[in-house]
C-alpha cells in the first residue's frame, strides 16, 4: 500500500474496499475505511501508540457519544499526518475512517 507505519491497518480489520491514494503538498497520502470487532477505543489507542512512535505529536483528540476521533501530526506544515474516527456501526462491529499523509 505504501502507507507509513503508523497508518497501518488494524490487526484483524476488514477493508472496506482498497484505499484511496491521494498526492497532496505533505506529500503522498491516503483514505481507507475498514471495519473491526474491536471497540472505537482501542482503535484510537492503536493508531495513538503508533503515530507517537512515528513522532507525531497528539492534535485532535473527540469523543462523541460512543465514536471516537483521533488526530496527529508531525511539526511543520509540511509533515506526516494522521486522522481516524472509529464510530460503532449497526452489526456490531466498529466502522472506521484513517486518513494519512506521509510528510514531504
Amino acid at each position: 500500500h505504501g502507507a507509513p507505519t503508523f497508518a497501518a491497518l488494524y490487526p484483524g480489520a476488514q477493508a472496506d474496499g482498497a484505499p484511496i491514494a491521494a498526492n497532496g503538498p505533505s506529500g503522498p497520502g491516503g483514505l481507507i475505511t475498514f471495519s473491526t470487532d474491536a471497540d472505537p477505543e482501542a482503535v484510537v489507542a492503536f493508531y495513538r501508540q503508533r503515530a507517537e512512535k512515528a513522532g507525531l505529536a497528539s492534535i485532535m483528540a473527540m469523543n462523541q457519544g460512543e465514536a471516537r476521533a483521533y488526530g496527529a501530526a508531525a511539526s511543520g506544515d509540511r509533515g506526516a499526518s494522521l486522522q481516524v474516527v472509529a464510530s460503532p456501526g449497526e452489526d456490531g462491529l466498529t466502522s472506521v475512517q484513517l486518513s494519512w499523509s506521509a510528510g514531504a
